[in-house]
Formats: structure tokens, C-alpha cells, sequence
């Protein structure tokens, strides 16, 4: 016997009990908070459901609003300092402007928007940025009635644009716009769609397709990567990029627009994934907590939650979530698999 004491060793499956905030093994803290409020969605596009749509979580299996706000609540005490409210479409939960009022009386207050299809919004605009919503993304791929009506199974294009309209007049800015291209449907016309944007001073950003569709049907070789986008957006307006140093954590990188002010995004997030910086965590509407859209596991919130934990055991929960963040999704390698939740359950 030597006396000496064991030397202590490291547990490097939690978070040191002394790191603030949400940090990951590779030094990334989690500061935007993705909060899907319903998997519900009144839209089938082809490249997230299929036309029946999908089997909805019930009720009692989403999280309450009480609940919604204090997981939220606990989030903001662990250092996320901007929350997105999605779903399926979040317009759908009827109280949703309750809800986002709630969540702009916590303290600190978080910067608070919100992505939906824009159907519904022309109504609700104004309320929601009375109750504090900060700014709005709406996702619209194509500007031509036949083809938004081929393509989402529902011919609203007029609803969304009601939506834009009234977004923009309740001061949500910048109003953007979030567009997929795909190849045959509607990768011809995406310099219409910037065109149209450019006009009405919507901020349009493209993305690519990524495989989170229902029927796990996602094939690379029908994506649009950047690359085209930007080229094809080339062929008519001139692009600048600005700098990468104004980037930071946001996922698009931007071009200047004929020499600005206006610019447009484009979101390489399968060709030139950005997540090295990638600084978000994801809340499903039945209370589950996932560290990347990709991954293939979560963590449960809403059974302890309702079985009676405190916030700092739910927080010890979050935080080891985060900890098992991987380094990046790998899309594209030879092990990757497709999460068995589609988009519209996990939350864009």
C-alpha cells in the first residue's frame, strides 16, 4: 500500500459539471433552440409526406402549453438565446400566440421566429409580432400556380402570399423565403423566384433537398446541389459573395445581388455542411430533445417532466444530450442512415 490516492478519472460520456451552458465534445454550445409545436401539416409535398398524409401524435402525447413554455424555460437558463417555432405547421396550434407571448416574458428574452407555409398567416401576423414573434420564415418553392398546386397537393399559392403580405406589413422582418429546387419540377424557375422576391423585398433562400422525406425516398442524383443554384441564378443576376467572417453560426452563405442591397442565400447542407459551427438543438412536439436533425436517437423530456422532475434534472438531461452531438450528420458516407422521423415530426 503506497497511500496514495486513485488517480481520478474523467467521465467523458457527461459534460464536465462545471462547463456552462450546452457544450458538445467538440466545442460547439447550442444557442438556437428548434421547437416543433405540432407535426400536424395542411400541405402534402411531395418531398416530405405522402398524399394521405401521416399517422398525428394525439393529444395527450404532444407536450402542453405549460409544459412547452417550461421545457423552453429551461432551455433559456441553459444559454439559448434564440428560439424557432415550426412543426409540421405551427400555424395549426391554436395557441400559438399564447404561447409565443409566453415565451417573450422569459428572462433573458429570447429572439423568437418562426417557419411556416404561410397559410394562415395573413390572419395571424399581427397578433403573433403583438405577442412577440420577431420575424418569420415561409418555405415556398415556386411562384406558378400549377406547380405549387402539383407539388404541395393543395392549390393555396394565393393563401401564401396573403401570408407574405401580411407578414411583412406587421413588421416580422426580414420577411424571408425558404425554397427547395428540384431537379424536373421546379429547378427552372428558380431565378423567377428570386426575381419575385427581389420585387416585393422578401429575402429568398434556397436549400437543398435533404433526405428527411416520410418515404425515404431521397436520391442525391435528383438534388440541386448550390453549386446549380448558383449557377442557374448566374446565368440572370449577378452574385458577390460577402464575407464568410459575417457568416458566423447561420447556415447560408449570401451573395450581394447586382451589387445589392439585396441579397440571396443558398444552404449547402448536404454539399458543404456547415456543422463545425453548427450551434442548434431541436425540441419535437412530443417532448423529445434531438442534438441534430439527423440523429438517430433522443432523449426523452416529457415522461420526467410529468413524472415530476425539477428543472435542473430536466436541464442534466438536456445537457447530456447535447454531449453525445456527433461531429457532423454524414450525409454522404458510407454508415449513414436516414432518421426514422420524418421532417414534418422533427421540426425543420
Amino acid at each position: 500500500m503506497t497511500g496514495l490516492p486513485f488517480p481520478r478519472v474523467r467521465d467523458l460520456s457527461r459534460p464536465p459539471a462545471d462547463a456552462p451552458g450546452m457544450p458538445d465534445r467538440f466545442g460547439r454550445f447550442a444557442r438556437d433552440l428548434r421547437v416543433s409545436v405540432t407535426d400536424r401539416c395542411n400541405l402534402r409535398c411531395r418531398y416530405c409526406m405522402p398524399a394521405e398524409g401521416l399517422p398525428w401524435l394525439a393529444k395527450p402525447e404532444m407536450l402542453s402549453d405549460d409544459e412547452l413554455v417550461r421545457v423552453v424555460g429551461v432551455f433559456v437558463g441553459l444559454g439559448v438565446t434564440q428560439i424557432r417555432l415550426t412543426g409540421g405547421e405551427p400555424l395549426l396550434r391554436r395557441s400559438l400566440v399564447d404561447v409565443v407571448r409566453r415565451i417573450a416574458a422569459l428572462e433573458p428574452r429570447p429572439r423568437i421566429a418562426m417557419t411556416t407555409n404561410g397559410i394562415g398567416l395573413d390572419r395571424l401576423a399581427q397578433p403573433l409580432a403583438d405577442a412577440g414573434l420577431d420575424r418569420v420564415n415561409v418555405s415556398l418553392d415556386t411562384i406558378d400556380p400549377k406547380e405549387f398546386a402539383s407539388l404541395t397537393r393543395r392549390d393555396r399559392l394565393h393563401d401564401v402570399e396573403a401570408g407574405l403580405k401580411a407578414a411583412a406589413a406587421a413588421g416580422l422582418a426580414p420577411v424571408k423565403v425558404n425554397a427547395v429546387a428540384m431537379r424536373g419540377i421546379n429547378d427552372d424557375t428558380v431565378a423567377d423566384l428570386l426575381q419575385w422576391c427581389l420585387d416585393r423585398g422578401y429575402e429568398l433562400r434556397f436549400i437543398e433537398q435533404m433526405p428527411l422525406d416520410a418515404q425515404h425516398g431521397w436520391d442525391a442524383s435528383t438534388m440541386i446541389s448550390a453549386g446549380e443554384i448558383q449557377e442557374r441564378l448566374g446565368d440572370r443576376f449577378h452574385l458577390t459573395p460577402l464575407p464568410a467572417a459575417d457568416r458566423g453560426s447561420a447556415p447560408a452563405e449570401r451573395f450581394l445581388v447586382d451589387g445589392g442591397p439585396q441579397t440571396v442565400g443558398i444552404i449547402a447542407s448536404v454539399t458543404a455542411p456547415f456543422c463545425a459551427a453548427c450551434d442548434r438543438t431541436r425540441l419535437t412536439a412530443d417532448g423529445q430533445v434531438r442534438n441534430c436533425l439527423f440523429s438517430q436517437a433522443e432523449t426523452d423530456l416529457r415522461e420526467p417532466l410529468r413524472a415530476g422532475a425539477s428543472d435542473e434534472e430536466l436541464a442534466d438531461l438536456i445537457r447530456g444530450e447535447m454531449w453525445r452531438k456527433a461531429k457532423g450528420h454524414g450525409i454522404g458516407t458510407a454508415d449513414f442512415v436516414q432518421p426514422d422521423r420524418p421532417m414534418s415530426a422533427i421540426g425543420g
